[in-house]
């Protein structure tokens, strides 16, 4: 069986290679802006004052520590939810210039300095909370620009550092960070909070960053010939896998290539398909809990934290078997695409639709709400990287472009849920999830006629197109 002009060599080195030690040491990078990300809407909780006015002076000694340690804030629900989406339009406006410049300047310097400035802000919220919240609306929109570079430039990395039999398990190691991240962020930022004050989870995970920006620093190079560190064997073995795809200049994007092209838009799609499901199995998770389950508020975020860690394993796992499909000749790259794809959007949809039918069953809802979480994962070796196959040249502007269609669709996405929510609360639930796997099964129908996995006549050597 050909396996779409890929040619590895007859031996690989084995699983404890620095090629896995990078992928993990970017999967760290995605753990703590993740992290970065998604903590201050835990930290909002107890940020806030909605009872007692701020500094009282006939506040307890007790109190007056309190608000030491915990500072609060008279932030209206509007400003609240201003400084929540700040990171949100901060990582989009940044994608598709990140997208371009990625494949043009050093992927080290960009995502080495990205980490380090997300997480300088991390560590200036909490006094920038203090000063004005303007100021923390800044904080977080400057950290989304840098979030974004992270979250995009990496995927540059995979063009010379991934071998096309081990995508699917270096790449999944990596991006499954964004998953454990928020889930170590619900299960540790009510204990620092109660124990040493809410401003030591920013200083906590901004500390972490910096560490990390260290050894990111240290440890990566943009290209594995150059590394000093790597073995002369994996070095043989990385460049020998990729010389015919990977050139040493970077073209003008084919633009218009782009655009007519069916197998990038079949990404483009199956990216906004994607995003519609994930943001709804994850954003609405703790509502529907709260609606269903009636628990308090720890246990719903006990509960709430699952599918992001069982999410987190299936990502994994996912790299591993689609690895495993192509290296044993099971199957071709674009079945290898096919099939996780059709899973990544077939089960979250399936069990969704289940869960407005559990009501009385508690077990049964925390089982399939964990399982409409996770089994998005198997994205991870499907639609997610099929930008690789197809135009490796351009990986990084793709993606980039995808993560954007994609955020539209999560945006959309979350926008009618909250509409249908309050019109009809007896049957939303319902709508909502039946929606969702209407526009997974639309987009995977799409993606299944007009996906491909070998290298388009666009994304090869010099062709005569223009921006």
């Amino acid at each position: 069986m050909q396996m779409d002009n890929e040619l590895p060599p007859k031996k690989a080195p084995g699983f404890c290679s620095f090629r896995y030690g990078l992928s993990f040491l970017v999967h760290c990078c995605n753990v703590i802006t993740a992290a970065q990300r998604t903590c201050l809407n835990l930290t909002m909780v107890v940020m806030v004052n909605s009872t007692d006015p701020h500094g009282l002076l006939n506040t307890s000694t007790k109190k007056l520590l309190d608000n030491i340690k915990n500072p609060v804030y008279n932030w209206s629900p509007d400003i609240q939810g201003l400084i929540l989406s700040s990171t949100f339009y901060g990582f989009v406006i940044i994608q598709v210039p990140v997208g371009y410049f990625s494949g043009i300047y050093s992927t080290k310097k960009m995502i080495g300095f990205a980490l380090c400035l997300s997480s300088v802000l991390s560590l200036l919220i909490p006094p920038a909370a203090g000063i004005g919240v303007a100021w923390v609306i800044v904080c977080r929109a400057v950290q989304g620009v840098a979030q974004g570079i992270v979250g995009t430039a990496q995927f540059e990395i995979y063009v010379k550092w991934a071998p096309p039999l081990e995508r699917g398990r270096l790449t999944s190691i990596s991006t499954s960070g964004f998953l454990l991240g928020p889930f170590i962020v619900l299960l540790v930022t009510g204990v620092i909070c109660e124990s040493l004050g809410w401003p030591m989870v920013f200083y906590i995970f901004g500390a972490c960053g910096c560490a990390l920006c260290l050894l990111w620093f240290i440890l990566f190079y943009d290209d594995p010939k150059d590394h000093p560190c790597i073995s002369i064997s994996e070095k043989e073995y990385i460049t020998s896998s990729l010389v015919q795809q990977v050139s040493s200049s970077r073209q003008s994007l084919p633009i218009k290539a782009m655009l007519k092209s069916l197998p990038v838009w079949a990404i483009f799609i199956g990216t906004f398909a994607f995003f519609w499901s994930h943001i709804i199995t994850t954003l609405y998770t703790p509502l529907f809990i709260n609606s269903t389950l009636h628990v308090n508020i720890k246990e719903n975020g006990f509960l709430s934290s699952l599918p992001y860690l069982f999410g987190w394993i299936c990502g994994i796992l996912v790299g591993q078997l689609s690895d495993f499909f192509l290296t044993r000749n099971i199957l071709s790259v674009i079945a290898v695409r096919k099939l996780f794809t059709a899973a990544g959007f077939l089960l979250p949809a399936i069990f969704g639709v289940c869960l407005p039918f559990l009501s009385s069953s508690f077990y049964g809802i925390v089982i399939f709400l964990i399982l409409a979480g996770a089994t998005g994962s198997f994205c991870l070796g499907g639609v997610l990287i099929n930008g690789l196959d197809i135009a490796p040249r351009y990986f990084g502007f793709i993606k980039a472009c995808s993560t954007l269609s994609g955020m539209l669709g999560g945006l959309i996405a979350s926008t009618l849920t909250g509409l249908i929510l309050r019109q009809d609360p007896e049957s939303a639930w319902f709508k909502t999830f039946i929606l969702m796997a209407a526009i997974n099964v639309t987009g995977l129908i799409f993606y299944l006629i007009v996906a491909k996995a070998e290298i388009q006549d666009w994304a090869k050597e010099r062709q005569h197109t223009r921006l």
